[in-house]
């Protein structure tokens, strides 16, 4: 069994001097250092080569869990990760050891919090969207083209201009020149070749 810390900082400025006292501290045999990572996890190039170090009984140690972890779901993840190569997580901040059964009673809390929250948005979500529907609006971005200008997409149209020539004189996609065409000619009722 060893001791692996692993240690991050967000942003360029801050240093790990505190964090790796702290790791060194409690007997962490090896310290893998981010001092600066992006929005993902495979962008944290020290946390993965840690977790391909771990060894089954090994203990990852943290100075706090959102060194490790940076949203609820992106921590019980990698707790779970941890798992299932048989080593523990510890976190100095917060006193939680999954070598234990506290601490593991607490991440199935922290589960149970995260599913709990990621319904509740579920739910927030669905309100809102029926709630637009029933004052008449819709999802989804505002078109691009009013009616008029729509009629005018047209008659370009109908005057011999190609799609792509309409596209560039109103500083607009192909495609949308094509779905404003559509909408105005399902709305007119009418039919209009739209060939390029």
């Amino acid at each position: 069994m060893a001791k692996i810390g692993y240690a991050r900082v967000s942003t360029r400025d801050q240093n790990l001097d505190s964090q790796r006292d702290q790791l060194k501290a409690v007997g962490c045999e090896r310290i893998y250092e981010e001092t600066y990572t992006g929005s993902r996890k495979g962008d944290r190039a020290e946390l993965e080569a840690m977790l391909a170090y771990l060894r089954p009984k090994d203990v990852v140690v943290v100075t706090k869990l959102d060194r490790l972890g940076r949203s609820l779901r992106d921590l019980l993840d990698l707790v779970e990760e941890i798992n299932e190569k048989g080593a523990h997580l510890q976190s100095l901040g917060e006193s939680v050891d999954t070598s234990n059964e506290s601490g593991r009673v607490l991440v199935q809390i922290m589960g149970m919090l995260a599913e709990f929250e990621r319904n509740r948005i579920r739910e927030r979500t669905l309100e809102g969207l029926e709630a637009a529907r029933a004052r008449g609006r819709v999802g989804g971005r505002p078109p691009r083209f009013n009616a008029k200008q729509r009629q005018l997409v047209v008659r370009l149209r109908e005057e011999g201009q190609s799609l792509r020539q309409i596209a560039k004189l109103l500083d607009a996609s192909v495609g949308t020149i094509v779905r404003a065409i559509e909408k105005e000619t399902a709305t007119s009722g009418g039919q209009m070749a739209q060939g390029t």
